[in-house]
């Protein structure tokens, strides 16, 4: 891990000191910044980041975001950002600092700081917190995470058309449902057009990690896999299947400059949208503790436009269901869907259920390589 660096963005005008709590409203335990609006300082909103922000991938996504809150809000807001945050003890004193430094609202970007944001939270409980892909909510902790697996299962069906060796590579951070989801979703985008493919997966147990990126999609290109997909941070595997000549997606941003051949499109996130829209609520007074899952609906999951070497016909494929997805007229994990031993998990027609979506823990049939212990 890098050196964590502390970096405050430019605030609007002159801040007074901030006030240290926010005031408890209304029946349904809605939260707002009032004493420190009463005397005409910003909202201090925290982020801490589990990577490098760079100018690529899920951290830095996650800074559009933050920049978005400041383009909207003006003087009524001051952000302050920690990244390469270990998701460990340190995470629990990285986001105590935040609070004690003032901070009125605080969003932690990654599974790993669930329990450091509950344990903080309590401790504060006139302070906001969101927790991005977490399950776990308290009265002042909110949670967040997209329905990625939308976009996942569309990339899947341009890799199941576009493999040559029915091989298609995956490059994993973390065994949790998160990372399954997107992993089931694209073999499953991919058998819906191709039956006759097969993911394999490596596991490097990081979320960024170029080197042992680069590694895993080396040691997968050996066995014939030829289109690639990650739940990782850095374009190394972009830039793998470059040099190649093999096909890659970007993942969390378009990774389409470090490989303008390979790459053929790219899953990305555009938190922003969240963070204005419950940053605006504690303004207003109308905060409270939610467990939001948005997707392409609502703009948080987003595509670029296909490389040109993906056939027309390919193409039509991916914006027709694209657009049912869109219109709420399609679930990649419409049945039938079977797991690895055959056994159905949905049944013809029918939908995956939330509980099930949101707790998977296990690889959908196509699926190769076995879960870690």
């Amino acid at each position: 891990m890098q050196r964590r660096q502390w970096l405050q963005a430019t605030a609007l005008g002159a801040a007074a000191p901030l006030a240290s709590s926010l005031s408890a409203l209304g029946a349904l335990g809605a939260l707002a910044p009032r004493a420190a609006q009463a005397a005409g300082t910003p909202l201090k909103i925290g982020f801490i980041y589990p990577g490098p922000i760079s100018n690529v991938g899920w951290t830095y996504q996650h800074d559009l975001g933050r920049k978005l809150v400041e383009k909207t809000f003006g003087s009524k807001v001051q952000t302050v950002f920690v990244e390469n945050v270990p998701e460990s003890t340190e995470a629990e004193r990285v986001i105590r600092q935040l609070v004690v430094d003032g901070c009125q609202m605080v969003f932690t970007t990654s599974f790993g700081f669930m329990e450091p944001t509950l344990k903080v939270a309590r401790d504060f409980p006139e302070v906001v917190f969101e927790h991005a892909t977490g399950y776990k909510t308290a009265r002042n902790v909110g949670i967040y995470q997209s329905r990625f697996y939308e976009g996942a299962y569309l990339l899947g069906m341009v890799a199941g058309r576009m493999t040559k060796t029915n091989n298609l590579g995956f490059v994993a951070s973390f065994p949790i449902p998160e990372v399954l989801r997107n992993i089931n979703a694209f073999t499953h985008g991919a058998r819906s057009v191709n039956p006759k493919v097969h993911t394999k997966v490596v596991w490097i147990n990081s979320w960024y990690d170029p080197t042992r990126e680069r590694d895993a999609a080396f040691a997968l290109s050996g066995q014939q896999c030829d289109v690639f997909y990650q739940n990782t941070d850095s374009p190394a595997i972009v830039q793998m299947a470059e040099s190649k000549g093999l096909y890659a997606f970007g993942q969390d941003s378009d990774m389409s400059r470090f490989g303008p051949k390979a790459h053929l499109t790219a899953n990305t996130l555009n938190w922003g949208v969240y963070y204005v829209h419950k940053v605006r609520q504690v303004l207003e007074g109308k905060w409270k503790s939610e467990d939001t899952k948005w997707g392409m609906k609502e703009g948080m999951v987003e595509l670029p436009a296909l490389n040109r070497v993906v056939p027309a016909d390919v193409a039509k494929l991916f914006e027709e269901k694209k657009a049912a997805i869109l219109a709420g007229k399609f679930h990649p994990f419409t049945g039938p869907v079977k797991d690895q031993s055959g056994a159905v998990k949905v049944a013809p027609g029918q939908v995956i259920t939330e509980a099930e979506l949101w707790g998977m823990k296990w690889y959908v049939e196509g699926v190769d390589s076995k879960l870690p212990a």
